[in-house]
């Protein structure tokens, strides 16, 4: 990349068109014609031939790829907030610089978590479908399609970051009481304004609370976070939300709580092994006891926009030798 010679920036998939326009008008883009994932030999070649590489959370960049990257191969632009789809340790050793696309998805995110606090407890999506798939329905009812109220109860967050203060936020304003368990207490302002209540031992919150919202990332450490035993420890009345990732949850066994009656149900809008997910939670949702989402709570055109715009500054930044504004640093070299 020396002179005017423009970086050739390989995409893994179609992204908005404005935004794809855009990187051809700066740089030497590669777009693809289909939207699907890549196969592992499209990302091999991918990597071989790339300046930079765009990938998205579908794509698995991990040692063995990176192992396989060409020399000229400097940066893996990420077009996603989180980066567990990428090895960056194995990056780094190859001096492959690694950046993402944080603080975009928040709102939209809370949003959705929000809206599934409230799907599954007042039973919205098992209504929908009675006038959905039949076309009629028997009129109003006193003892038909009760639901449970969520005011006044406890909302439990695992991971009060970005995403788990927005869903603190909204919820408070639906009157539920909030709760949260985190690595480290947040400060004494933000638990003030959201009135929230720390939990250093996450398996004394879970005991306690009656909605828990699943907001942190996807680690070594947070891989099944919520196992079997863990699940086995809330009320048979609690309901689960995950809008972060499916692999936080040990899918099998959550379905399992909820098809003995140990859990009431659950809102989910990521799996274990995207884009399949567990039969069972597949029966349960046409019982009506789970909603399931396919991976859309960022899903809005200004999010996805806001996304290509900051790989778009972020590889402008490498490419005129600037520190990329949103550069991932491993931990191990986190001081």
């Amino acid at each position: 990349m020396q002179g005017k010679k423009l970086p050739l920036v390989i995409l893994t998939r179609k992204l908005p068109e404005q935004v794809e326009r855009r990187m051809c008008e700066l740089f030497n883009t590669e777009v693809v014609k289909q939207d699907r994932p890549m196969s592992r030999q499209e990302l091999v070649d991918a990597v071989k031939r790339a300046d930079v590489l765009v990938p998205t959370i579908s794509d698995i960049i991990d040692k063995d790829l990176i192992d396989q990257a060409g020399d000229n191969l400097r940066m893996i632009a990420n077009f996603g907030n989180g980066t567990d789809n990428i090895d960056i340790n194995a990056a780094t050793g190859r001096s492959i610089l690694v950046t993402n696309t944080p603080n975009v998805q928040t709102e939209d995110t809370a949003d959705m978590a929000m809206a599934l606090i409230l799907a599954v407890p007042r039973r919205l999506v098992e209504g929908a479908n009675v006038l959905n798939e039949s076309g009629i329905w028997p009129g109003w009812s006193p003892d038909w399609m009760l639901g449970r109220r969520i005011y006044g109860r406890k909302l439990g967050i695992i991971g009060l970051g970005r995403i788990g203060t927005a869903v603190a936020r909204r919820a408070k304003a639906f009157g539920l009481s909030i709760h949260y368990h985190n690595r480290t207490r947040v400060s004494e302002k933000i638990e003030e304004q959201l009135e929230a209540t720390y939990w250093a031992d996450l398996d004394d919150m879970l005991k306690t609370i009656d909605i828990l919202s699943i907001n942190c990332p996807l680690t070594e450490k947070t891989y099944h976070l919520l196992s079997a035993e863990r699940l086995a420890l809330m009320q048979e009345t609690a309901y689960v939300v995950n809008t972060a990732r499916g692999e936080i949850i040990d899918e099998n066994a959550l379905a399992r709580q909820i098809e003995n009656g140990k859990l009431a149900g659950a809102g989910l809008d990521v799996f274990e092994k995207e884009p399949n997910f567990s039969p069972s939670l597949a029966k349960l949702a046409k019982q009506g006891k789970v909603v399931l989402l396919p991976h859309m709570a960022s899903a809005t055109v200004e999010s996805r926009i806001n996304m290509g715009e900051k790989v778009i500054i972020n590889i402008r930044a490498f490419i005129d030798h600037h520190r990329p504004p949103d550069r991932i640093i491993p931990e191990k070299l986190r001081s």
